[in-house]
């Protein structure tokens, strides 16, 4: 017979390898591998987990390379009277006061007044990148190196949509930064902003990526990157770096109470940027397509109504008569679902996607129609000079008919459509119960339900009938047409 110790030897072999699990009795397994520790052998360890985090970085050496070509950007407005110093005459009261006590006499002379901002070098002959808002209304633009040279700056162009601007010193052999690709960025990375704040100039902060794709106060062109790193005024304009030492954004704007930092700083991403700097320098102009239409985020209630899987896409609200959008097919109630093959999450993509494409373009539209797909297809064009409709609103009046959806409405006599210029029939002149729950407000002008164009208070209800749970209703209020959800169930 073996010695015990070989035995035991032998049956951890094979345990190792597996095949004592072929055994229907479980207690010789354990029995083996008391055995085996007594005897002195360790029992195989589990491996150790990934470690995903391996300690704070060390950001010197991204410094010391690219931040001198970080600049800081000071600017002069126009001058400016003094709005809270009046100006005395001779024959005034008060020009005797102050000449009498040695005072200087208010004049109301204008004043220039001066700002501060951030900008990088992307080019070694001179061009600078910097946000617009930086020199919106500037006179003069003075940009200091961090070698304490300065130059005057001519501003070559800006774009307000996405709030960058170029600028040109006349300068050779600058350095520079590299670009980074944003696409590729991923909430948790570590950035680095480098800028002036409140004048303090070639300052570094750090942080993280919050999230990315961001919309901001209504500007679809620009989906920002939104970060904690601490961003205050005097940074905006300057760039936000990747771990790999490339510009990924223009830091932009930051979301406060007091005016100074809370943890949410925005970015405009870097090819953004450089696609308008692009347009600037090479056309000195920037310009985007359209297809004319309004559209609005898609949440659980709507996609319910609409028969969706679950809430995604871009619903159309609006469509211009006679522009791309209506020529293309597209209808109030649609619910875009790619835009040129690429998946629409929420409605803030759809503008970016539009918009990057040449006018007259041609631009496949995937939308989900009551209850099915659909693909049209629109050719696009340029957006136009800023401006907006402004429409007369009619008053409220008697006579409303009540509807389950907690609506008073009445029907809009023919001069009253005139004068605020709409296609709709029924007045909303007061909201309880459901409606009021959802938003609905008094003076607005019901358009559709669910997709269906409702003229009178009985297609209203019937349409609401059909509706389920929940009734998507299309309203015109200013001159913004948008879905709301109503659940009546």
């Amino acid at each position: 017979m073996r010695p015990l110790r070989s035995r035991i030897l032998a049956a951890a072999v094979l345990s190792g390898l597996g095949l004592a699990a072929c055994s229907s009795d479980f207690s010789s397994i354990a029995s083996v591998a008391g055995a085996a520790t007594a005897a002195g052998i360790e029992a195989p360890r589990p491996a150790p987990a990934e470690r995903l985090v391996t300690g704070l970085p060390d950001f010197s050496a991204l410094v010391e390379r690219y931040g001198p070509a970080v600049v800081n950007v000071t600017i002069t407005a126009k001058a400016e009277s003094v709005a809270n110093l009046p100006r005395f005459s001779p024959d005034d009261p008060f020009f005797e006061f102050f000449r009498r006590f040695g005072q200087p006499i208010p004049r109301g002379t204008p004043q220039p007044s001066r700002g501060e901002g951030s900008g990088f070098i992307v080019s070694a002959d001179g061009y600078i990148l910097t946000n617009a808002h930086v020199v919106s209304g500037a006179s003069e633009v003075t940009v200091k190196l961090t070698d304490r040279r300065e130059y005057q700056a001519q501003v070559v162009g800006s774009d307000e949509r996405t709030d960058v601007a170029v600028l040109k010193i006349d300068a050779e052999n600058l350095p520079t930064v590299r670009i980074g690709d944003p696409t590729q960025l991923k909430p948790g990375e570590w950035v680095i902003a480098i800028g002036s704040p409140f004048g303090f100039e070639n300052s570094v902060t750090a942080g993280i990526v919050s999230a990315t794709s961001r919309s901001m106060g209504g500007n679809n062109y620009a989906p920002f990157i939104q970060t904690d790193v601490a961003v205050n005024p005097g940074n905006s304009g300057g760039p936000l770096f990747n771990m790999n030492g490339e510009v990924i954004g223009i830091n932009s704007q930051i979301y406060s109470r007091t005016g100074g930092y809370m943890g949410l700083s925005f970015a405009v991403p870097i090819d953004v940027a450089t696609g308008v700097q692009e347009q600037i320098v090479s056309t000195g102009k920037v310009t985007r397509s359209r297809i004319g239409v309004s559209i609005q985020d898609v949440d659980a209630q709507l996609a319910d109504s609409f028969g969706l899987d679950r809430p995604r896409g871009a619903l159309v609200g609006m469509v211009e008569a006679d522009g791309p959008g209506a020529k293309a097919g597209i209808k109030p109630g649609d619910v875009i679902l790619k835009v040129d093959g690429k998946d629409i999450e929420t409605s803030a993509q759809v503008p970016l996607l539009v918009s990057s494409k040449k006018p007259g373009e041609r631009l496949e539209i995937d939308v989900w129609r009551q209850g099915s797909p659909k693909r049209l297809t629109a050719r696009t064009e340029e957006i136009p000079a800023e401006g907006s409709r402004v429409a007369a609103r009619a008053n409220a009046g008697e006579n409303a008919s009540e509807s389950r959806l907690g609506l008073a409405v009445r029907p809009l006599a023919p001069e009253e459509k005139r004068q605020v210029d709409t296609n709709g029939s029924l007045l909303v002149e007061d909201v309880t119960g459901p409606a009021a729950q959802a938003g609905v407000r008094r003076g607005d002008i019901i358009l559709g339900v669910n997709g269906t164009t409702v003229k009178s208070l009985q297609d209203l209800q019937a349409a609401a009938r059909k509706g389920g749970k929940v009734v998507a209703l299309l309203i015109e209020r200013g001159d913004a047409q948008i879905f709301v959800p109503v659940r009546v169930g």
